[in-house]
This record gives structure tokens, C-alpha cells and sequence, in this order.
């Protein structure tokens, strides 16, 4: 590499330390519903204030031999070890994306767009898992983010990138008029089932008087009035099939909506030529193909949820695995949020196996997984690309 490849490397490097310290106040702050900007960085075993030089990333947590200046309360290997692994991963997803033929379709001008948007999920998902492993909730803030982020960022990006390289190499999500229609009518549904349950015709799953004594636990724990334990809490008692019925209700709007806006809007419908004209615009397209994503990567969760809950009588997934999932599909697209899914099985066994045989836990916090699995499907594009067109194609 050139000499200022090298400073690149490095700037990158130490801008995803500073990351990983910030990303250390969302993971304490956000569960704890406290600004992520006032008051500054305090320990907190004393309150000192934290000085500018006891708060640069990595050298000051090696310095003070992971103490507090003052009091000399122990200061987690978590700031550290976030620290470190947002720094490698936005210096080794630069050298992966643009320093080798990893993914070779990524090539192309425009190409920091999507290594942008890509950090921004990987960070915050770094965040979620951070929060996901003590505490065992994913703070929905954070994918609505992401979200975001992916909606935005799909919308922009037939501006900086070649359409047709977008459409042919699914570099970020785009849609066809047909999961365009789907993705229109779920967001509908959606806005249907929202505006029920803030009218009070719907309820919610897992509401009542119990539920709110964990959340109030939850909250106690994650403020230090309880003991953070290596499990999650003790369930209150609901009848799960009857609450995750509940959201099959929830959901019903979104799945008519989506069918009927593609009996209207779909190749075949009354408005079809009409629509499918507006995709000649690539802002429409990679929106609505944001949005697709988000619902599959949704939907992929849900249904899991739905149907363990159902068979077994008991809570399959967190609800918070569904948004994290639908925050991935609206980035990385449906076919690769569908694929990660299915992969993440594979990073959680492992940890499964150790919790369930040395922790007697037989539950885990499986954000952690599904955001490995997103990783995995982010480097590996081109290549599981290539081998579902041998599949079709045979």
C-alpha cells in the first residue's frame, strides 16, 4: 500500500477506538434512559469526573491498570475490549471491502457509501450485543436507528452509485415494482396496527401488572439496586400461546395490506404500468427496497417467534431479535437478512452449549449471533451471491 493508505489505516483505526468510547456510554447510558451527552464521563464507583487524558481510548484503560485515577475502583475490561473490536472492525472491513477481491462487485465509484452505512450498523450493533449480554434486552432505539440509517442511505445511494450496478450485484437494497407493492402495503399495515393499539383496540403481548413489575426490575438492575447475575430475570407467569396470538392480530393488518397493494400495484394489477414506471427512479427503488428488507428481516424473526412460541408454550425469541433483524434487512437486503438468520444458529452454539452444560442456563442473548451472522453475510456477499445463481441455475 501507499504511504497514505497507511495514514488512512491508521486514522481509521483510531476513529473506530474513539467510536468504541462513545459506543461504551451507549451501552452504560441508553438502558439506563440517561443523555448520551450531559453530564461528561464519570466513574462510576466515585462520580469523579473523568479528566480528558484518563479518557483516550485503549492507552488510558492500560495506564491506569483498569483503576480509577481516584478511588481505585476496578474500570471493566468491556471499555477496552469494545474499544479494541470497533477500531479492527473499521479498519479491517476497509481493508477487506477495497484491499482485496472479497466482495470484487464492491469495486466500484461510490463504494464508501455503503462502507459508511455498513459501520454505522456494525457499531451500533456492537452497541445492542454489548447491552444484549448484560442485561438481556436490545434497546429499540437503537435499531430504529440503524433502520434509518439503511432507509436513507438506500434512498441516496442511485445518486452516488451506478443504478444498474445496485440492481445487478444487490449492493444495497433494491427494490422490483412486485416487492416494491409488498413493501408499500406492510407499511401500511403497520401504520393500521400502530394506531390500534394506540386507540386501545389492540393490546400489546406481555401487558399486565406483572409485566410492568420486570420492566420496573429491569430497570433497578440496570441502575445497581439489584445484582447483574449471568442469567436473565425470573419470568412472570402469562400464558405465552394466548399473548403471542395477540401479535398474530397485530400482524394480520400487514399481511392483507401487502397482499392487496399487490393485486393493485404488481405486474398484473390495475395500477401496474403505473407503478412500475416510478422505479425508473432509483430513489423510489432503493427506499421501498430498504423497506422490503426491513420486513423480511422482521418477518424471519417473527414468524420463528410465533411458531416456537405456539409449539412449545413458551417465549421463543425476543421481540428485540425481530427489530435488530429488521435493522439488518433494511441494510443488507432481504436475500442477505434471510441468509443471516439461518447462520446465526451456528454462533450461538457454542455458547449455548457452554451456558447450558457450566451455567445451567438454558437460554441465551442471541443479539450477539445475529449480529456475527450479518457480519459474515456483509464480507462473504459476492461469494453466497454466486452460489445461489449456481442453485437457480442447475
Amino acid at each position: 500500500m501507499a504511504p497514505q493508505e497507511w495514514i488512512l489505516c491508521l486514522w481509521l483505526f483510531a476513529m473506530g477506538c474513539c467510536i468504541g468510547s462513545f459506543l461504551n456510554v451507549v451501552i452504560y447510558r441508553v438502558p439506563r434512559e440517561k443523555s448520551l451527552i450531559h453530564p461528561g464521563s464519570s466513574c462510576p464507583h466515585c462520580g469523579q469526573p473523568i479528566r480528558f487524558y484518563d479518557n483516550i481510548p485503549l492507552v488510558s484503560w492500560i495506564v491506569l491498570r483498569a483503576k480509577c485515577r481516584r478511588c481505585k475502583g476496578p474500570i471493566s475490561p468491556r471499555y477496552f475490549i469494545v474499544e479494541l473490536l470497533t477500531g479492527a472492525v473499521f479498519l479491517g472491513l476497509y481493508l477487506i471491502y477495497f484491499h482485496t477481491n472479497v466482495w470484487p462487485s464492491l469495486h466500484v465509484e461510490g463504494a464508501w457509501l455503503v462502507y459508511l452505512i455498513h459501520i454505522i450498523l456494525l457499531s451500533a450493533f456492537i452497541a445492542a450485543s454489548g447491552i444484549d449480554l448484560e442485561l438481556w434486552i436490545i434497546p429499540l432505539s437503537i435499531c430504529w436507528f440503524v433502520t434509518g440509517v439503511g432507509v436513507i442511505g438506500s434512498a441516496i445511494a442511485g445518486s452516488i452509485i451506478s443504478p444498474q450496478v445496485l440492481k445487478e450485484y444487490f449492493i444495497l437494497p433494491v427494490a422490483s415494482p412486485g416487492t416494491g407493492a409488498l413493501a408499500l402495503g406492510a407499511a401500511v399495515g403497520l401504520s393500521i396496527g400502530w394506531l390500534l393499539l394506540r386507540m386501545g383496540i389492540l393490546r400489546r403481548s406481555y401487558e399486565s401488572a406483572v409485566a410492568e413489575d420486570q420492566e420496573q426490575t429491569v430497570t433497578e438492575k440496570a441502575n445497581g439496586a439489584v445484582p447483574v447475575g449471568p442469567g436473565p430475570f425470573e419470568e412472570p407467569q402469562f400464558n405465552h400461546r394466548l399473548e403471542v396470538l395477540r401479535e398474530v392480530v397485530f400482524l394480520a393488518p400487514i399481511v392483507i395490506c401487502s397482499v392487496a397493494a399487490y393485486k393493485v400495484l404488481g405486474p398484473s394489477g390495475p395500477a401496474g404500468r403505473w407503478w412500475g414506471g416510478l422505479f425508473a427512479y432509483p430513489a423510489v427503488a432503493g427506499l421501498l427496497g430498504s423497506m422490503f428488507g426491513y420486513f423480511v428481516g422482521c418477518a424471519a424473526v417473527w414468524v420463528t417467534r410465533i411458531l416456537g412460541t405456539l409449539a412449545f408454550g413458551k417465549e421463543a425469541m425476543g421481540l428485540g431479535d425481530v427489530h435488530l433483524m429488521g435493522a439488518a434487512g433494511a441494510v443488507v437486503g432481504p436475500i442477505m437478512v434471510v441468509i443471516a438468520f439461518f447462520i446465526a444458529p451456528f454462533f450461538g452454539l457454542g455458547w449455548a452449549l457452554f451456558q447450558m452444560f457450566f451455567k445451567k442456563i438454558r437460554q441465551i442473548p442471541y443479539g450477539p449471533f445475529l449480529s456475527c451472522a450479518v457480519l459474515t453475510v456483509m464480507i462473504f456477499h459476492d461469494w453466497i451471491l454466486n452460489r445461489i445463481s449456481l442453485v437457480f441455475v442447475r
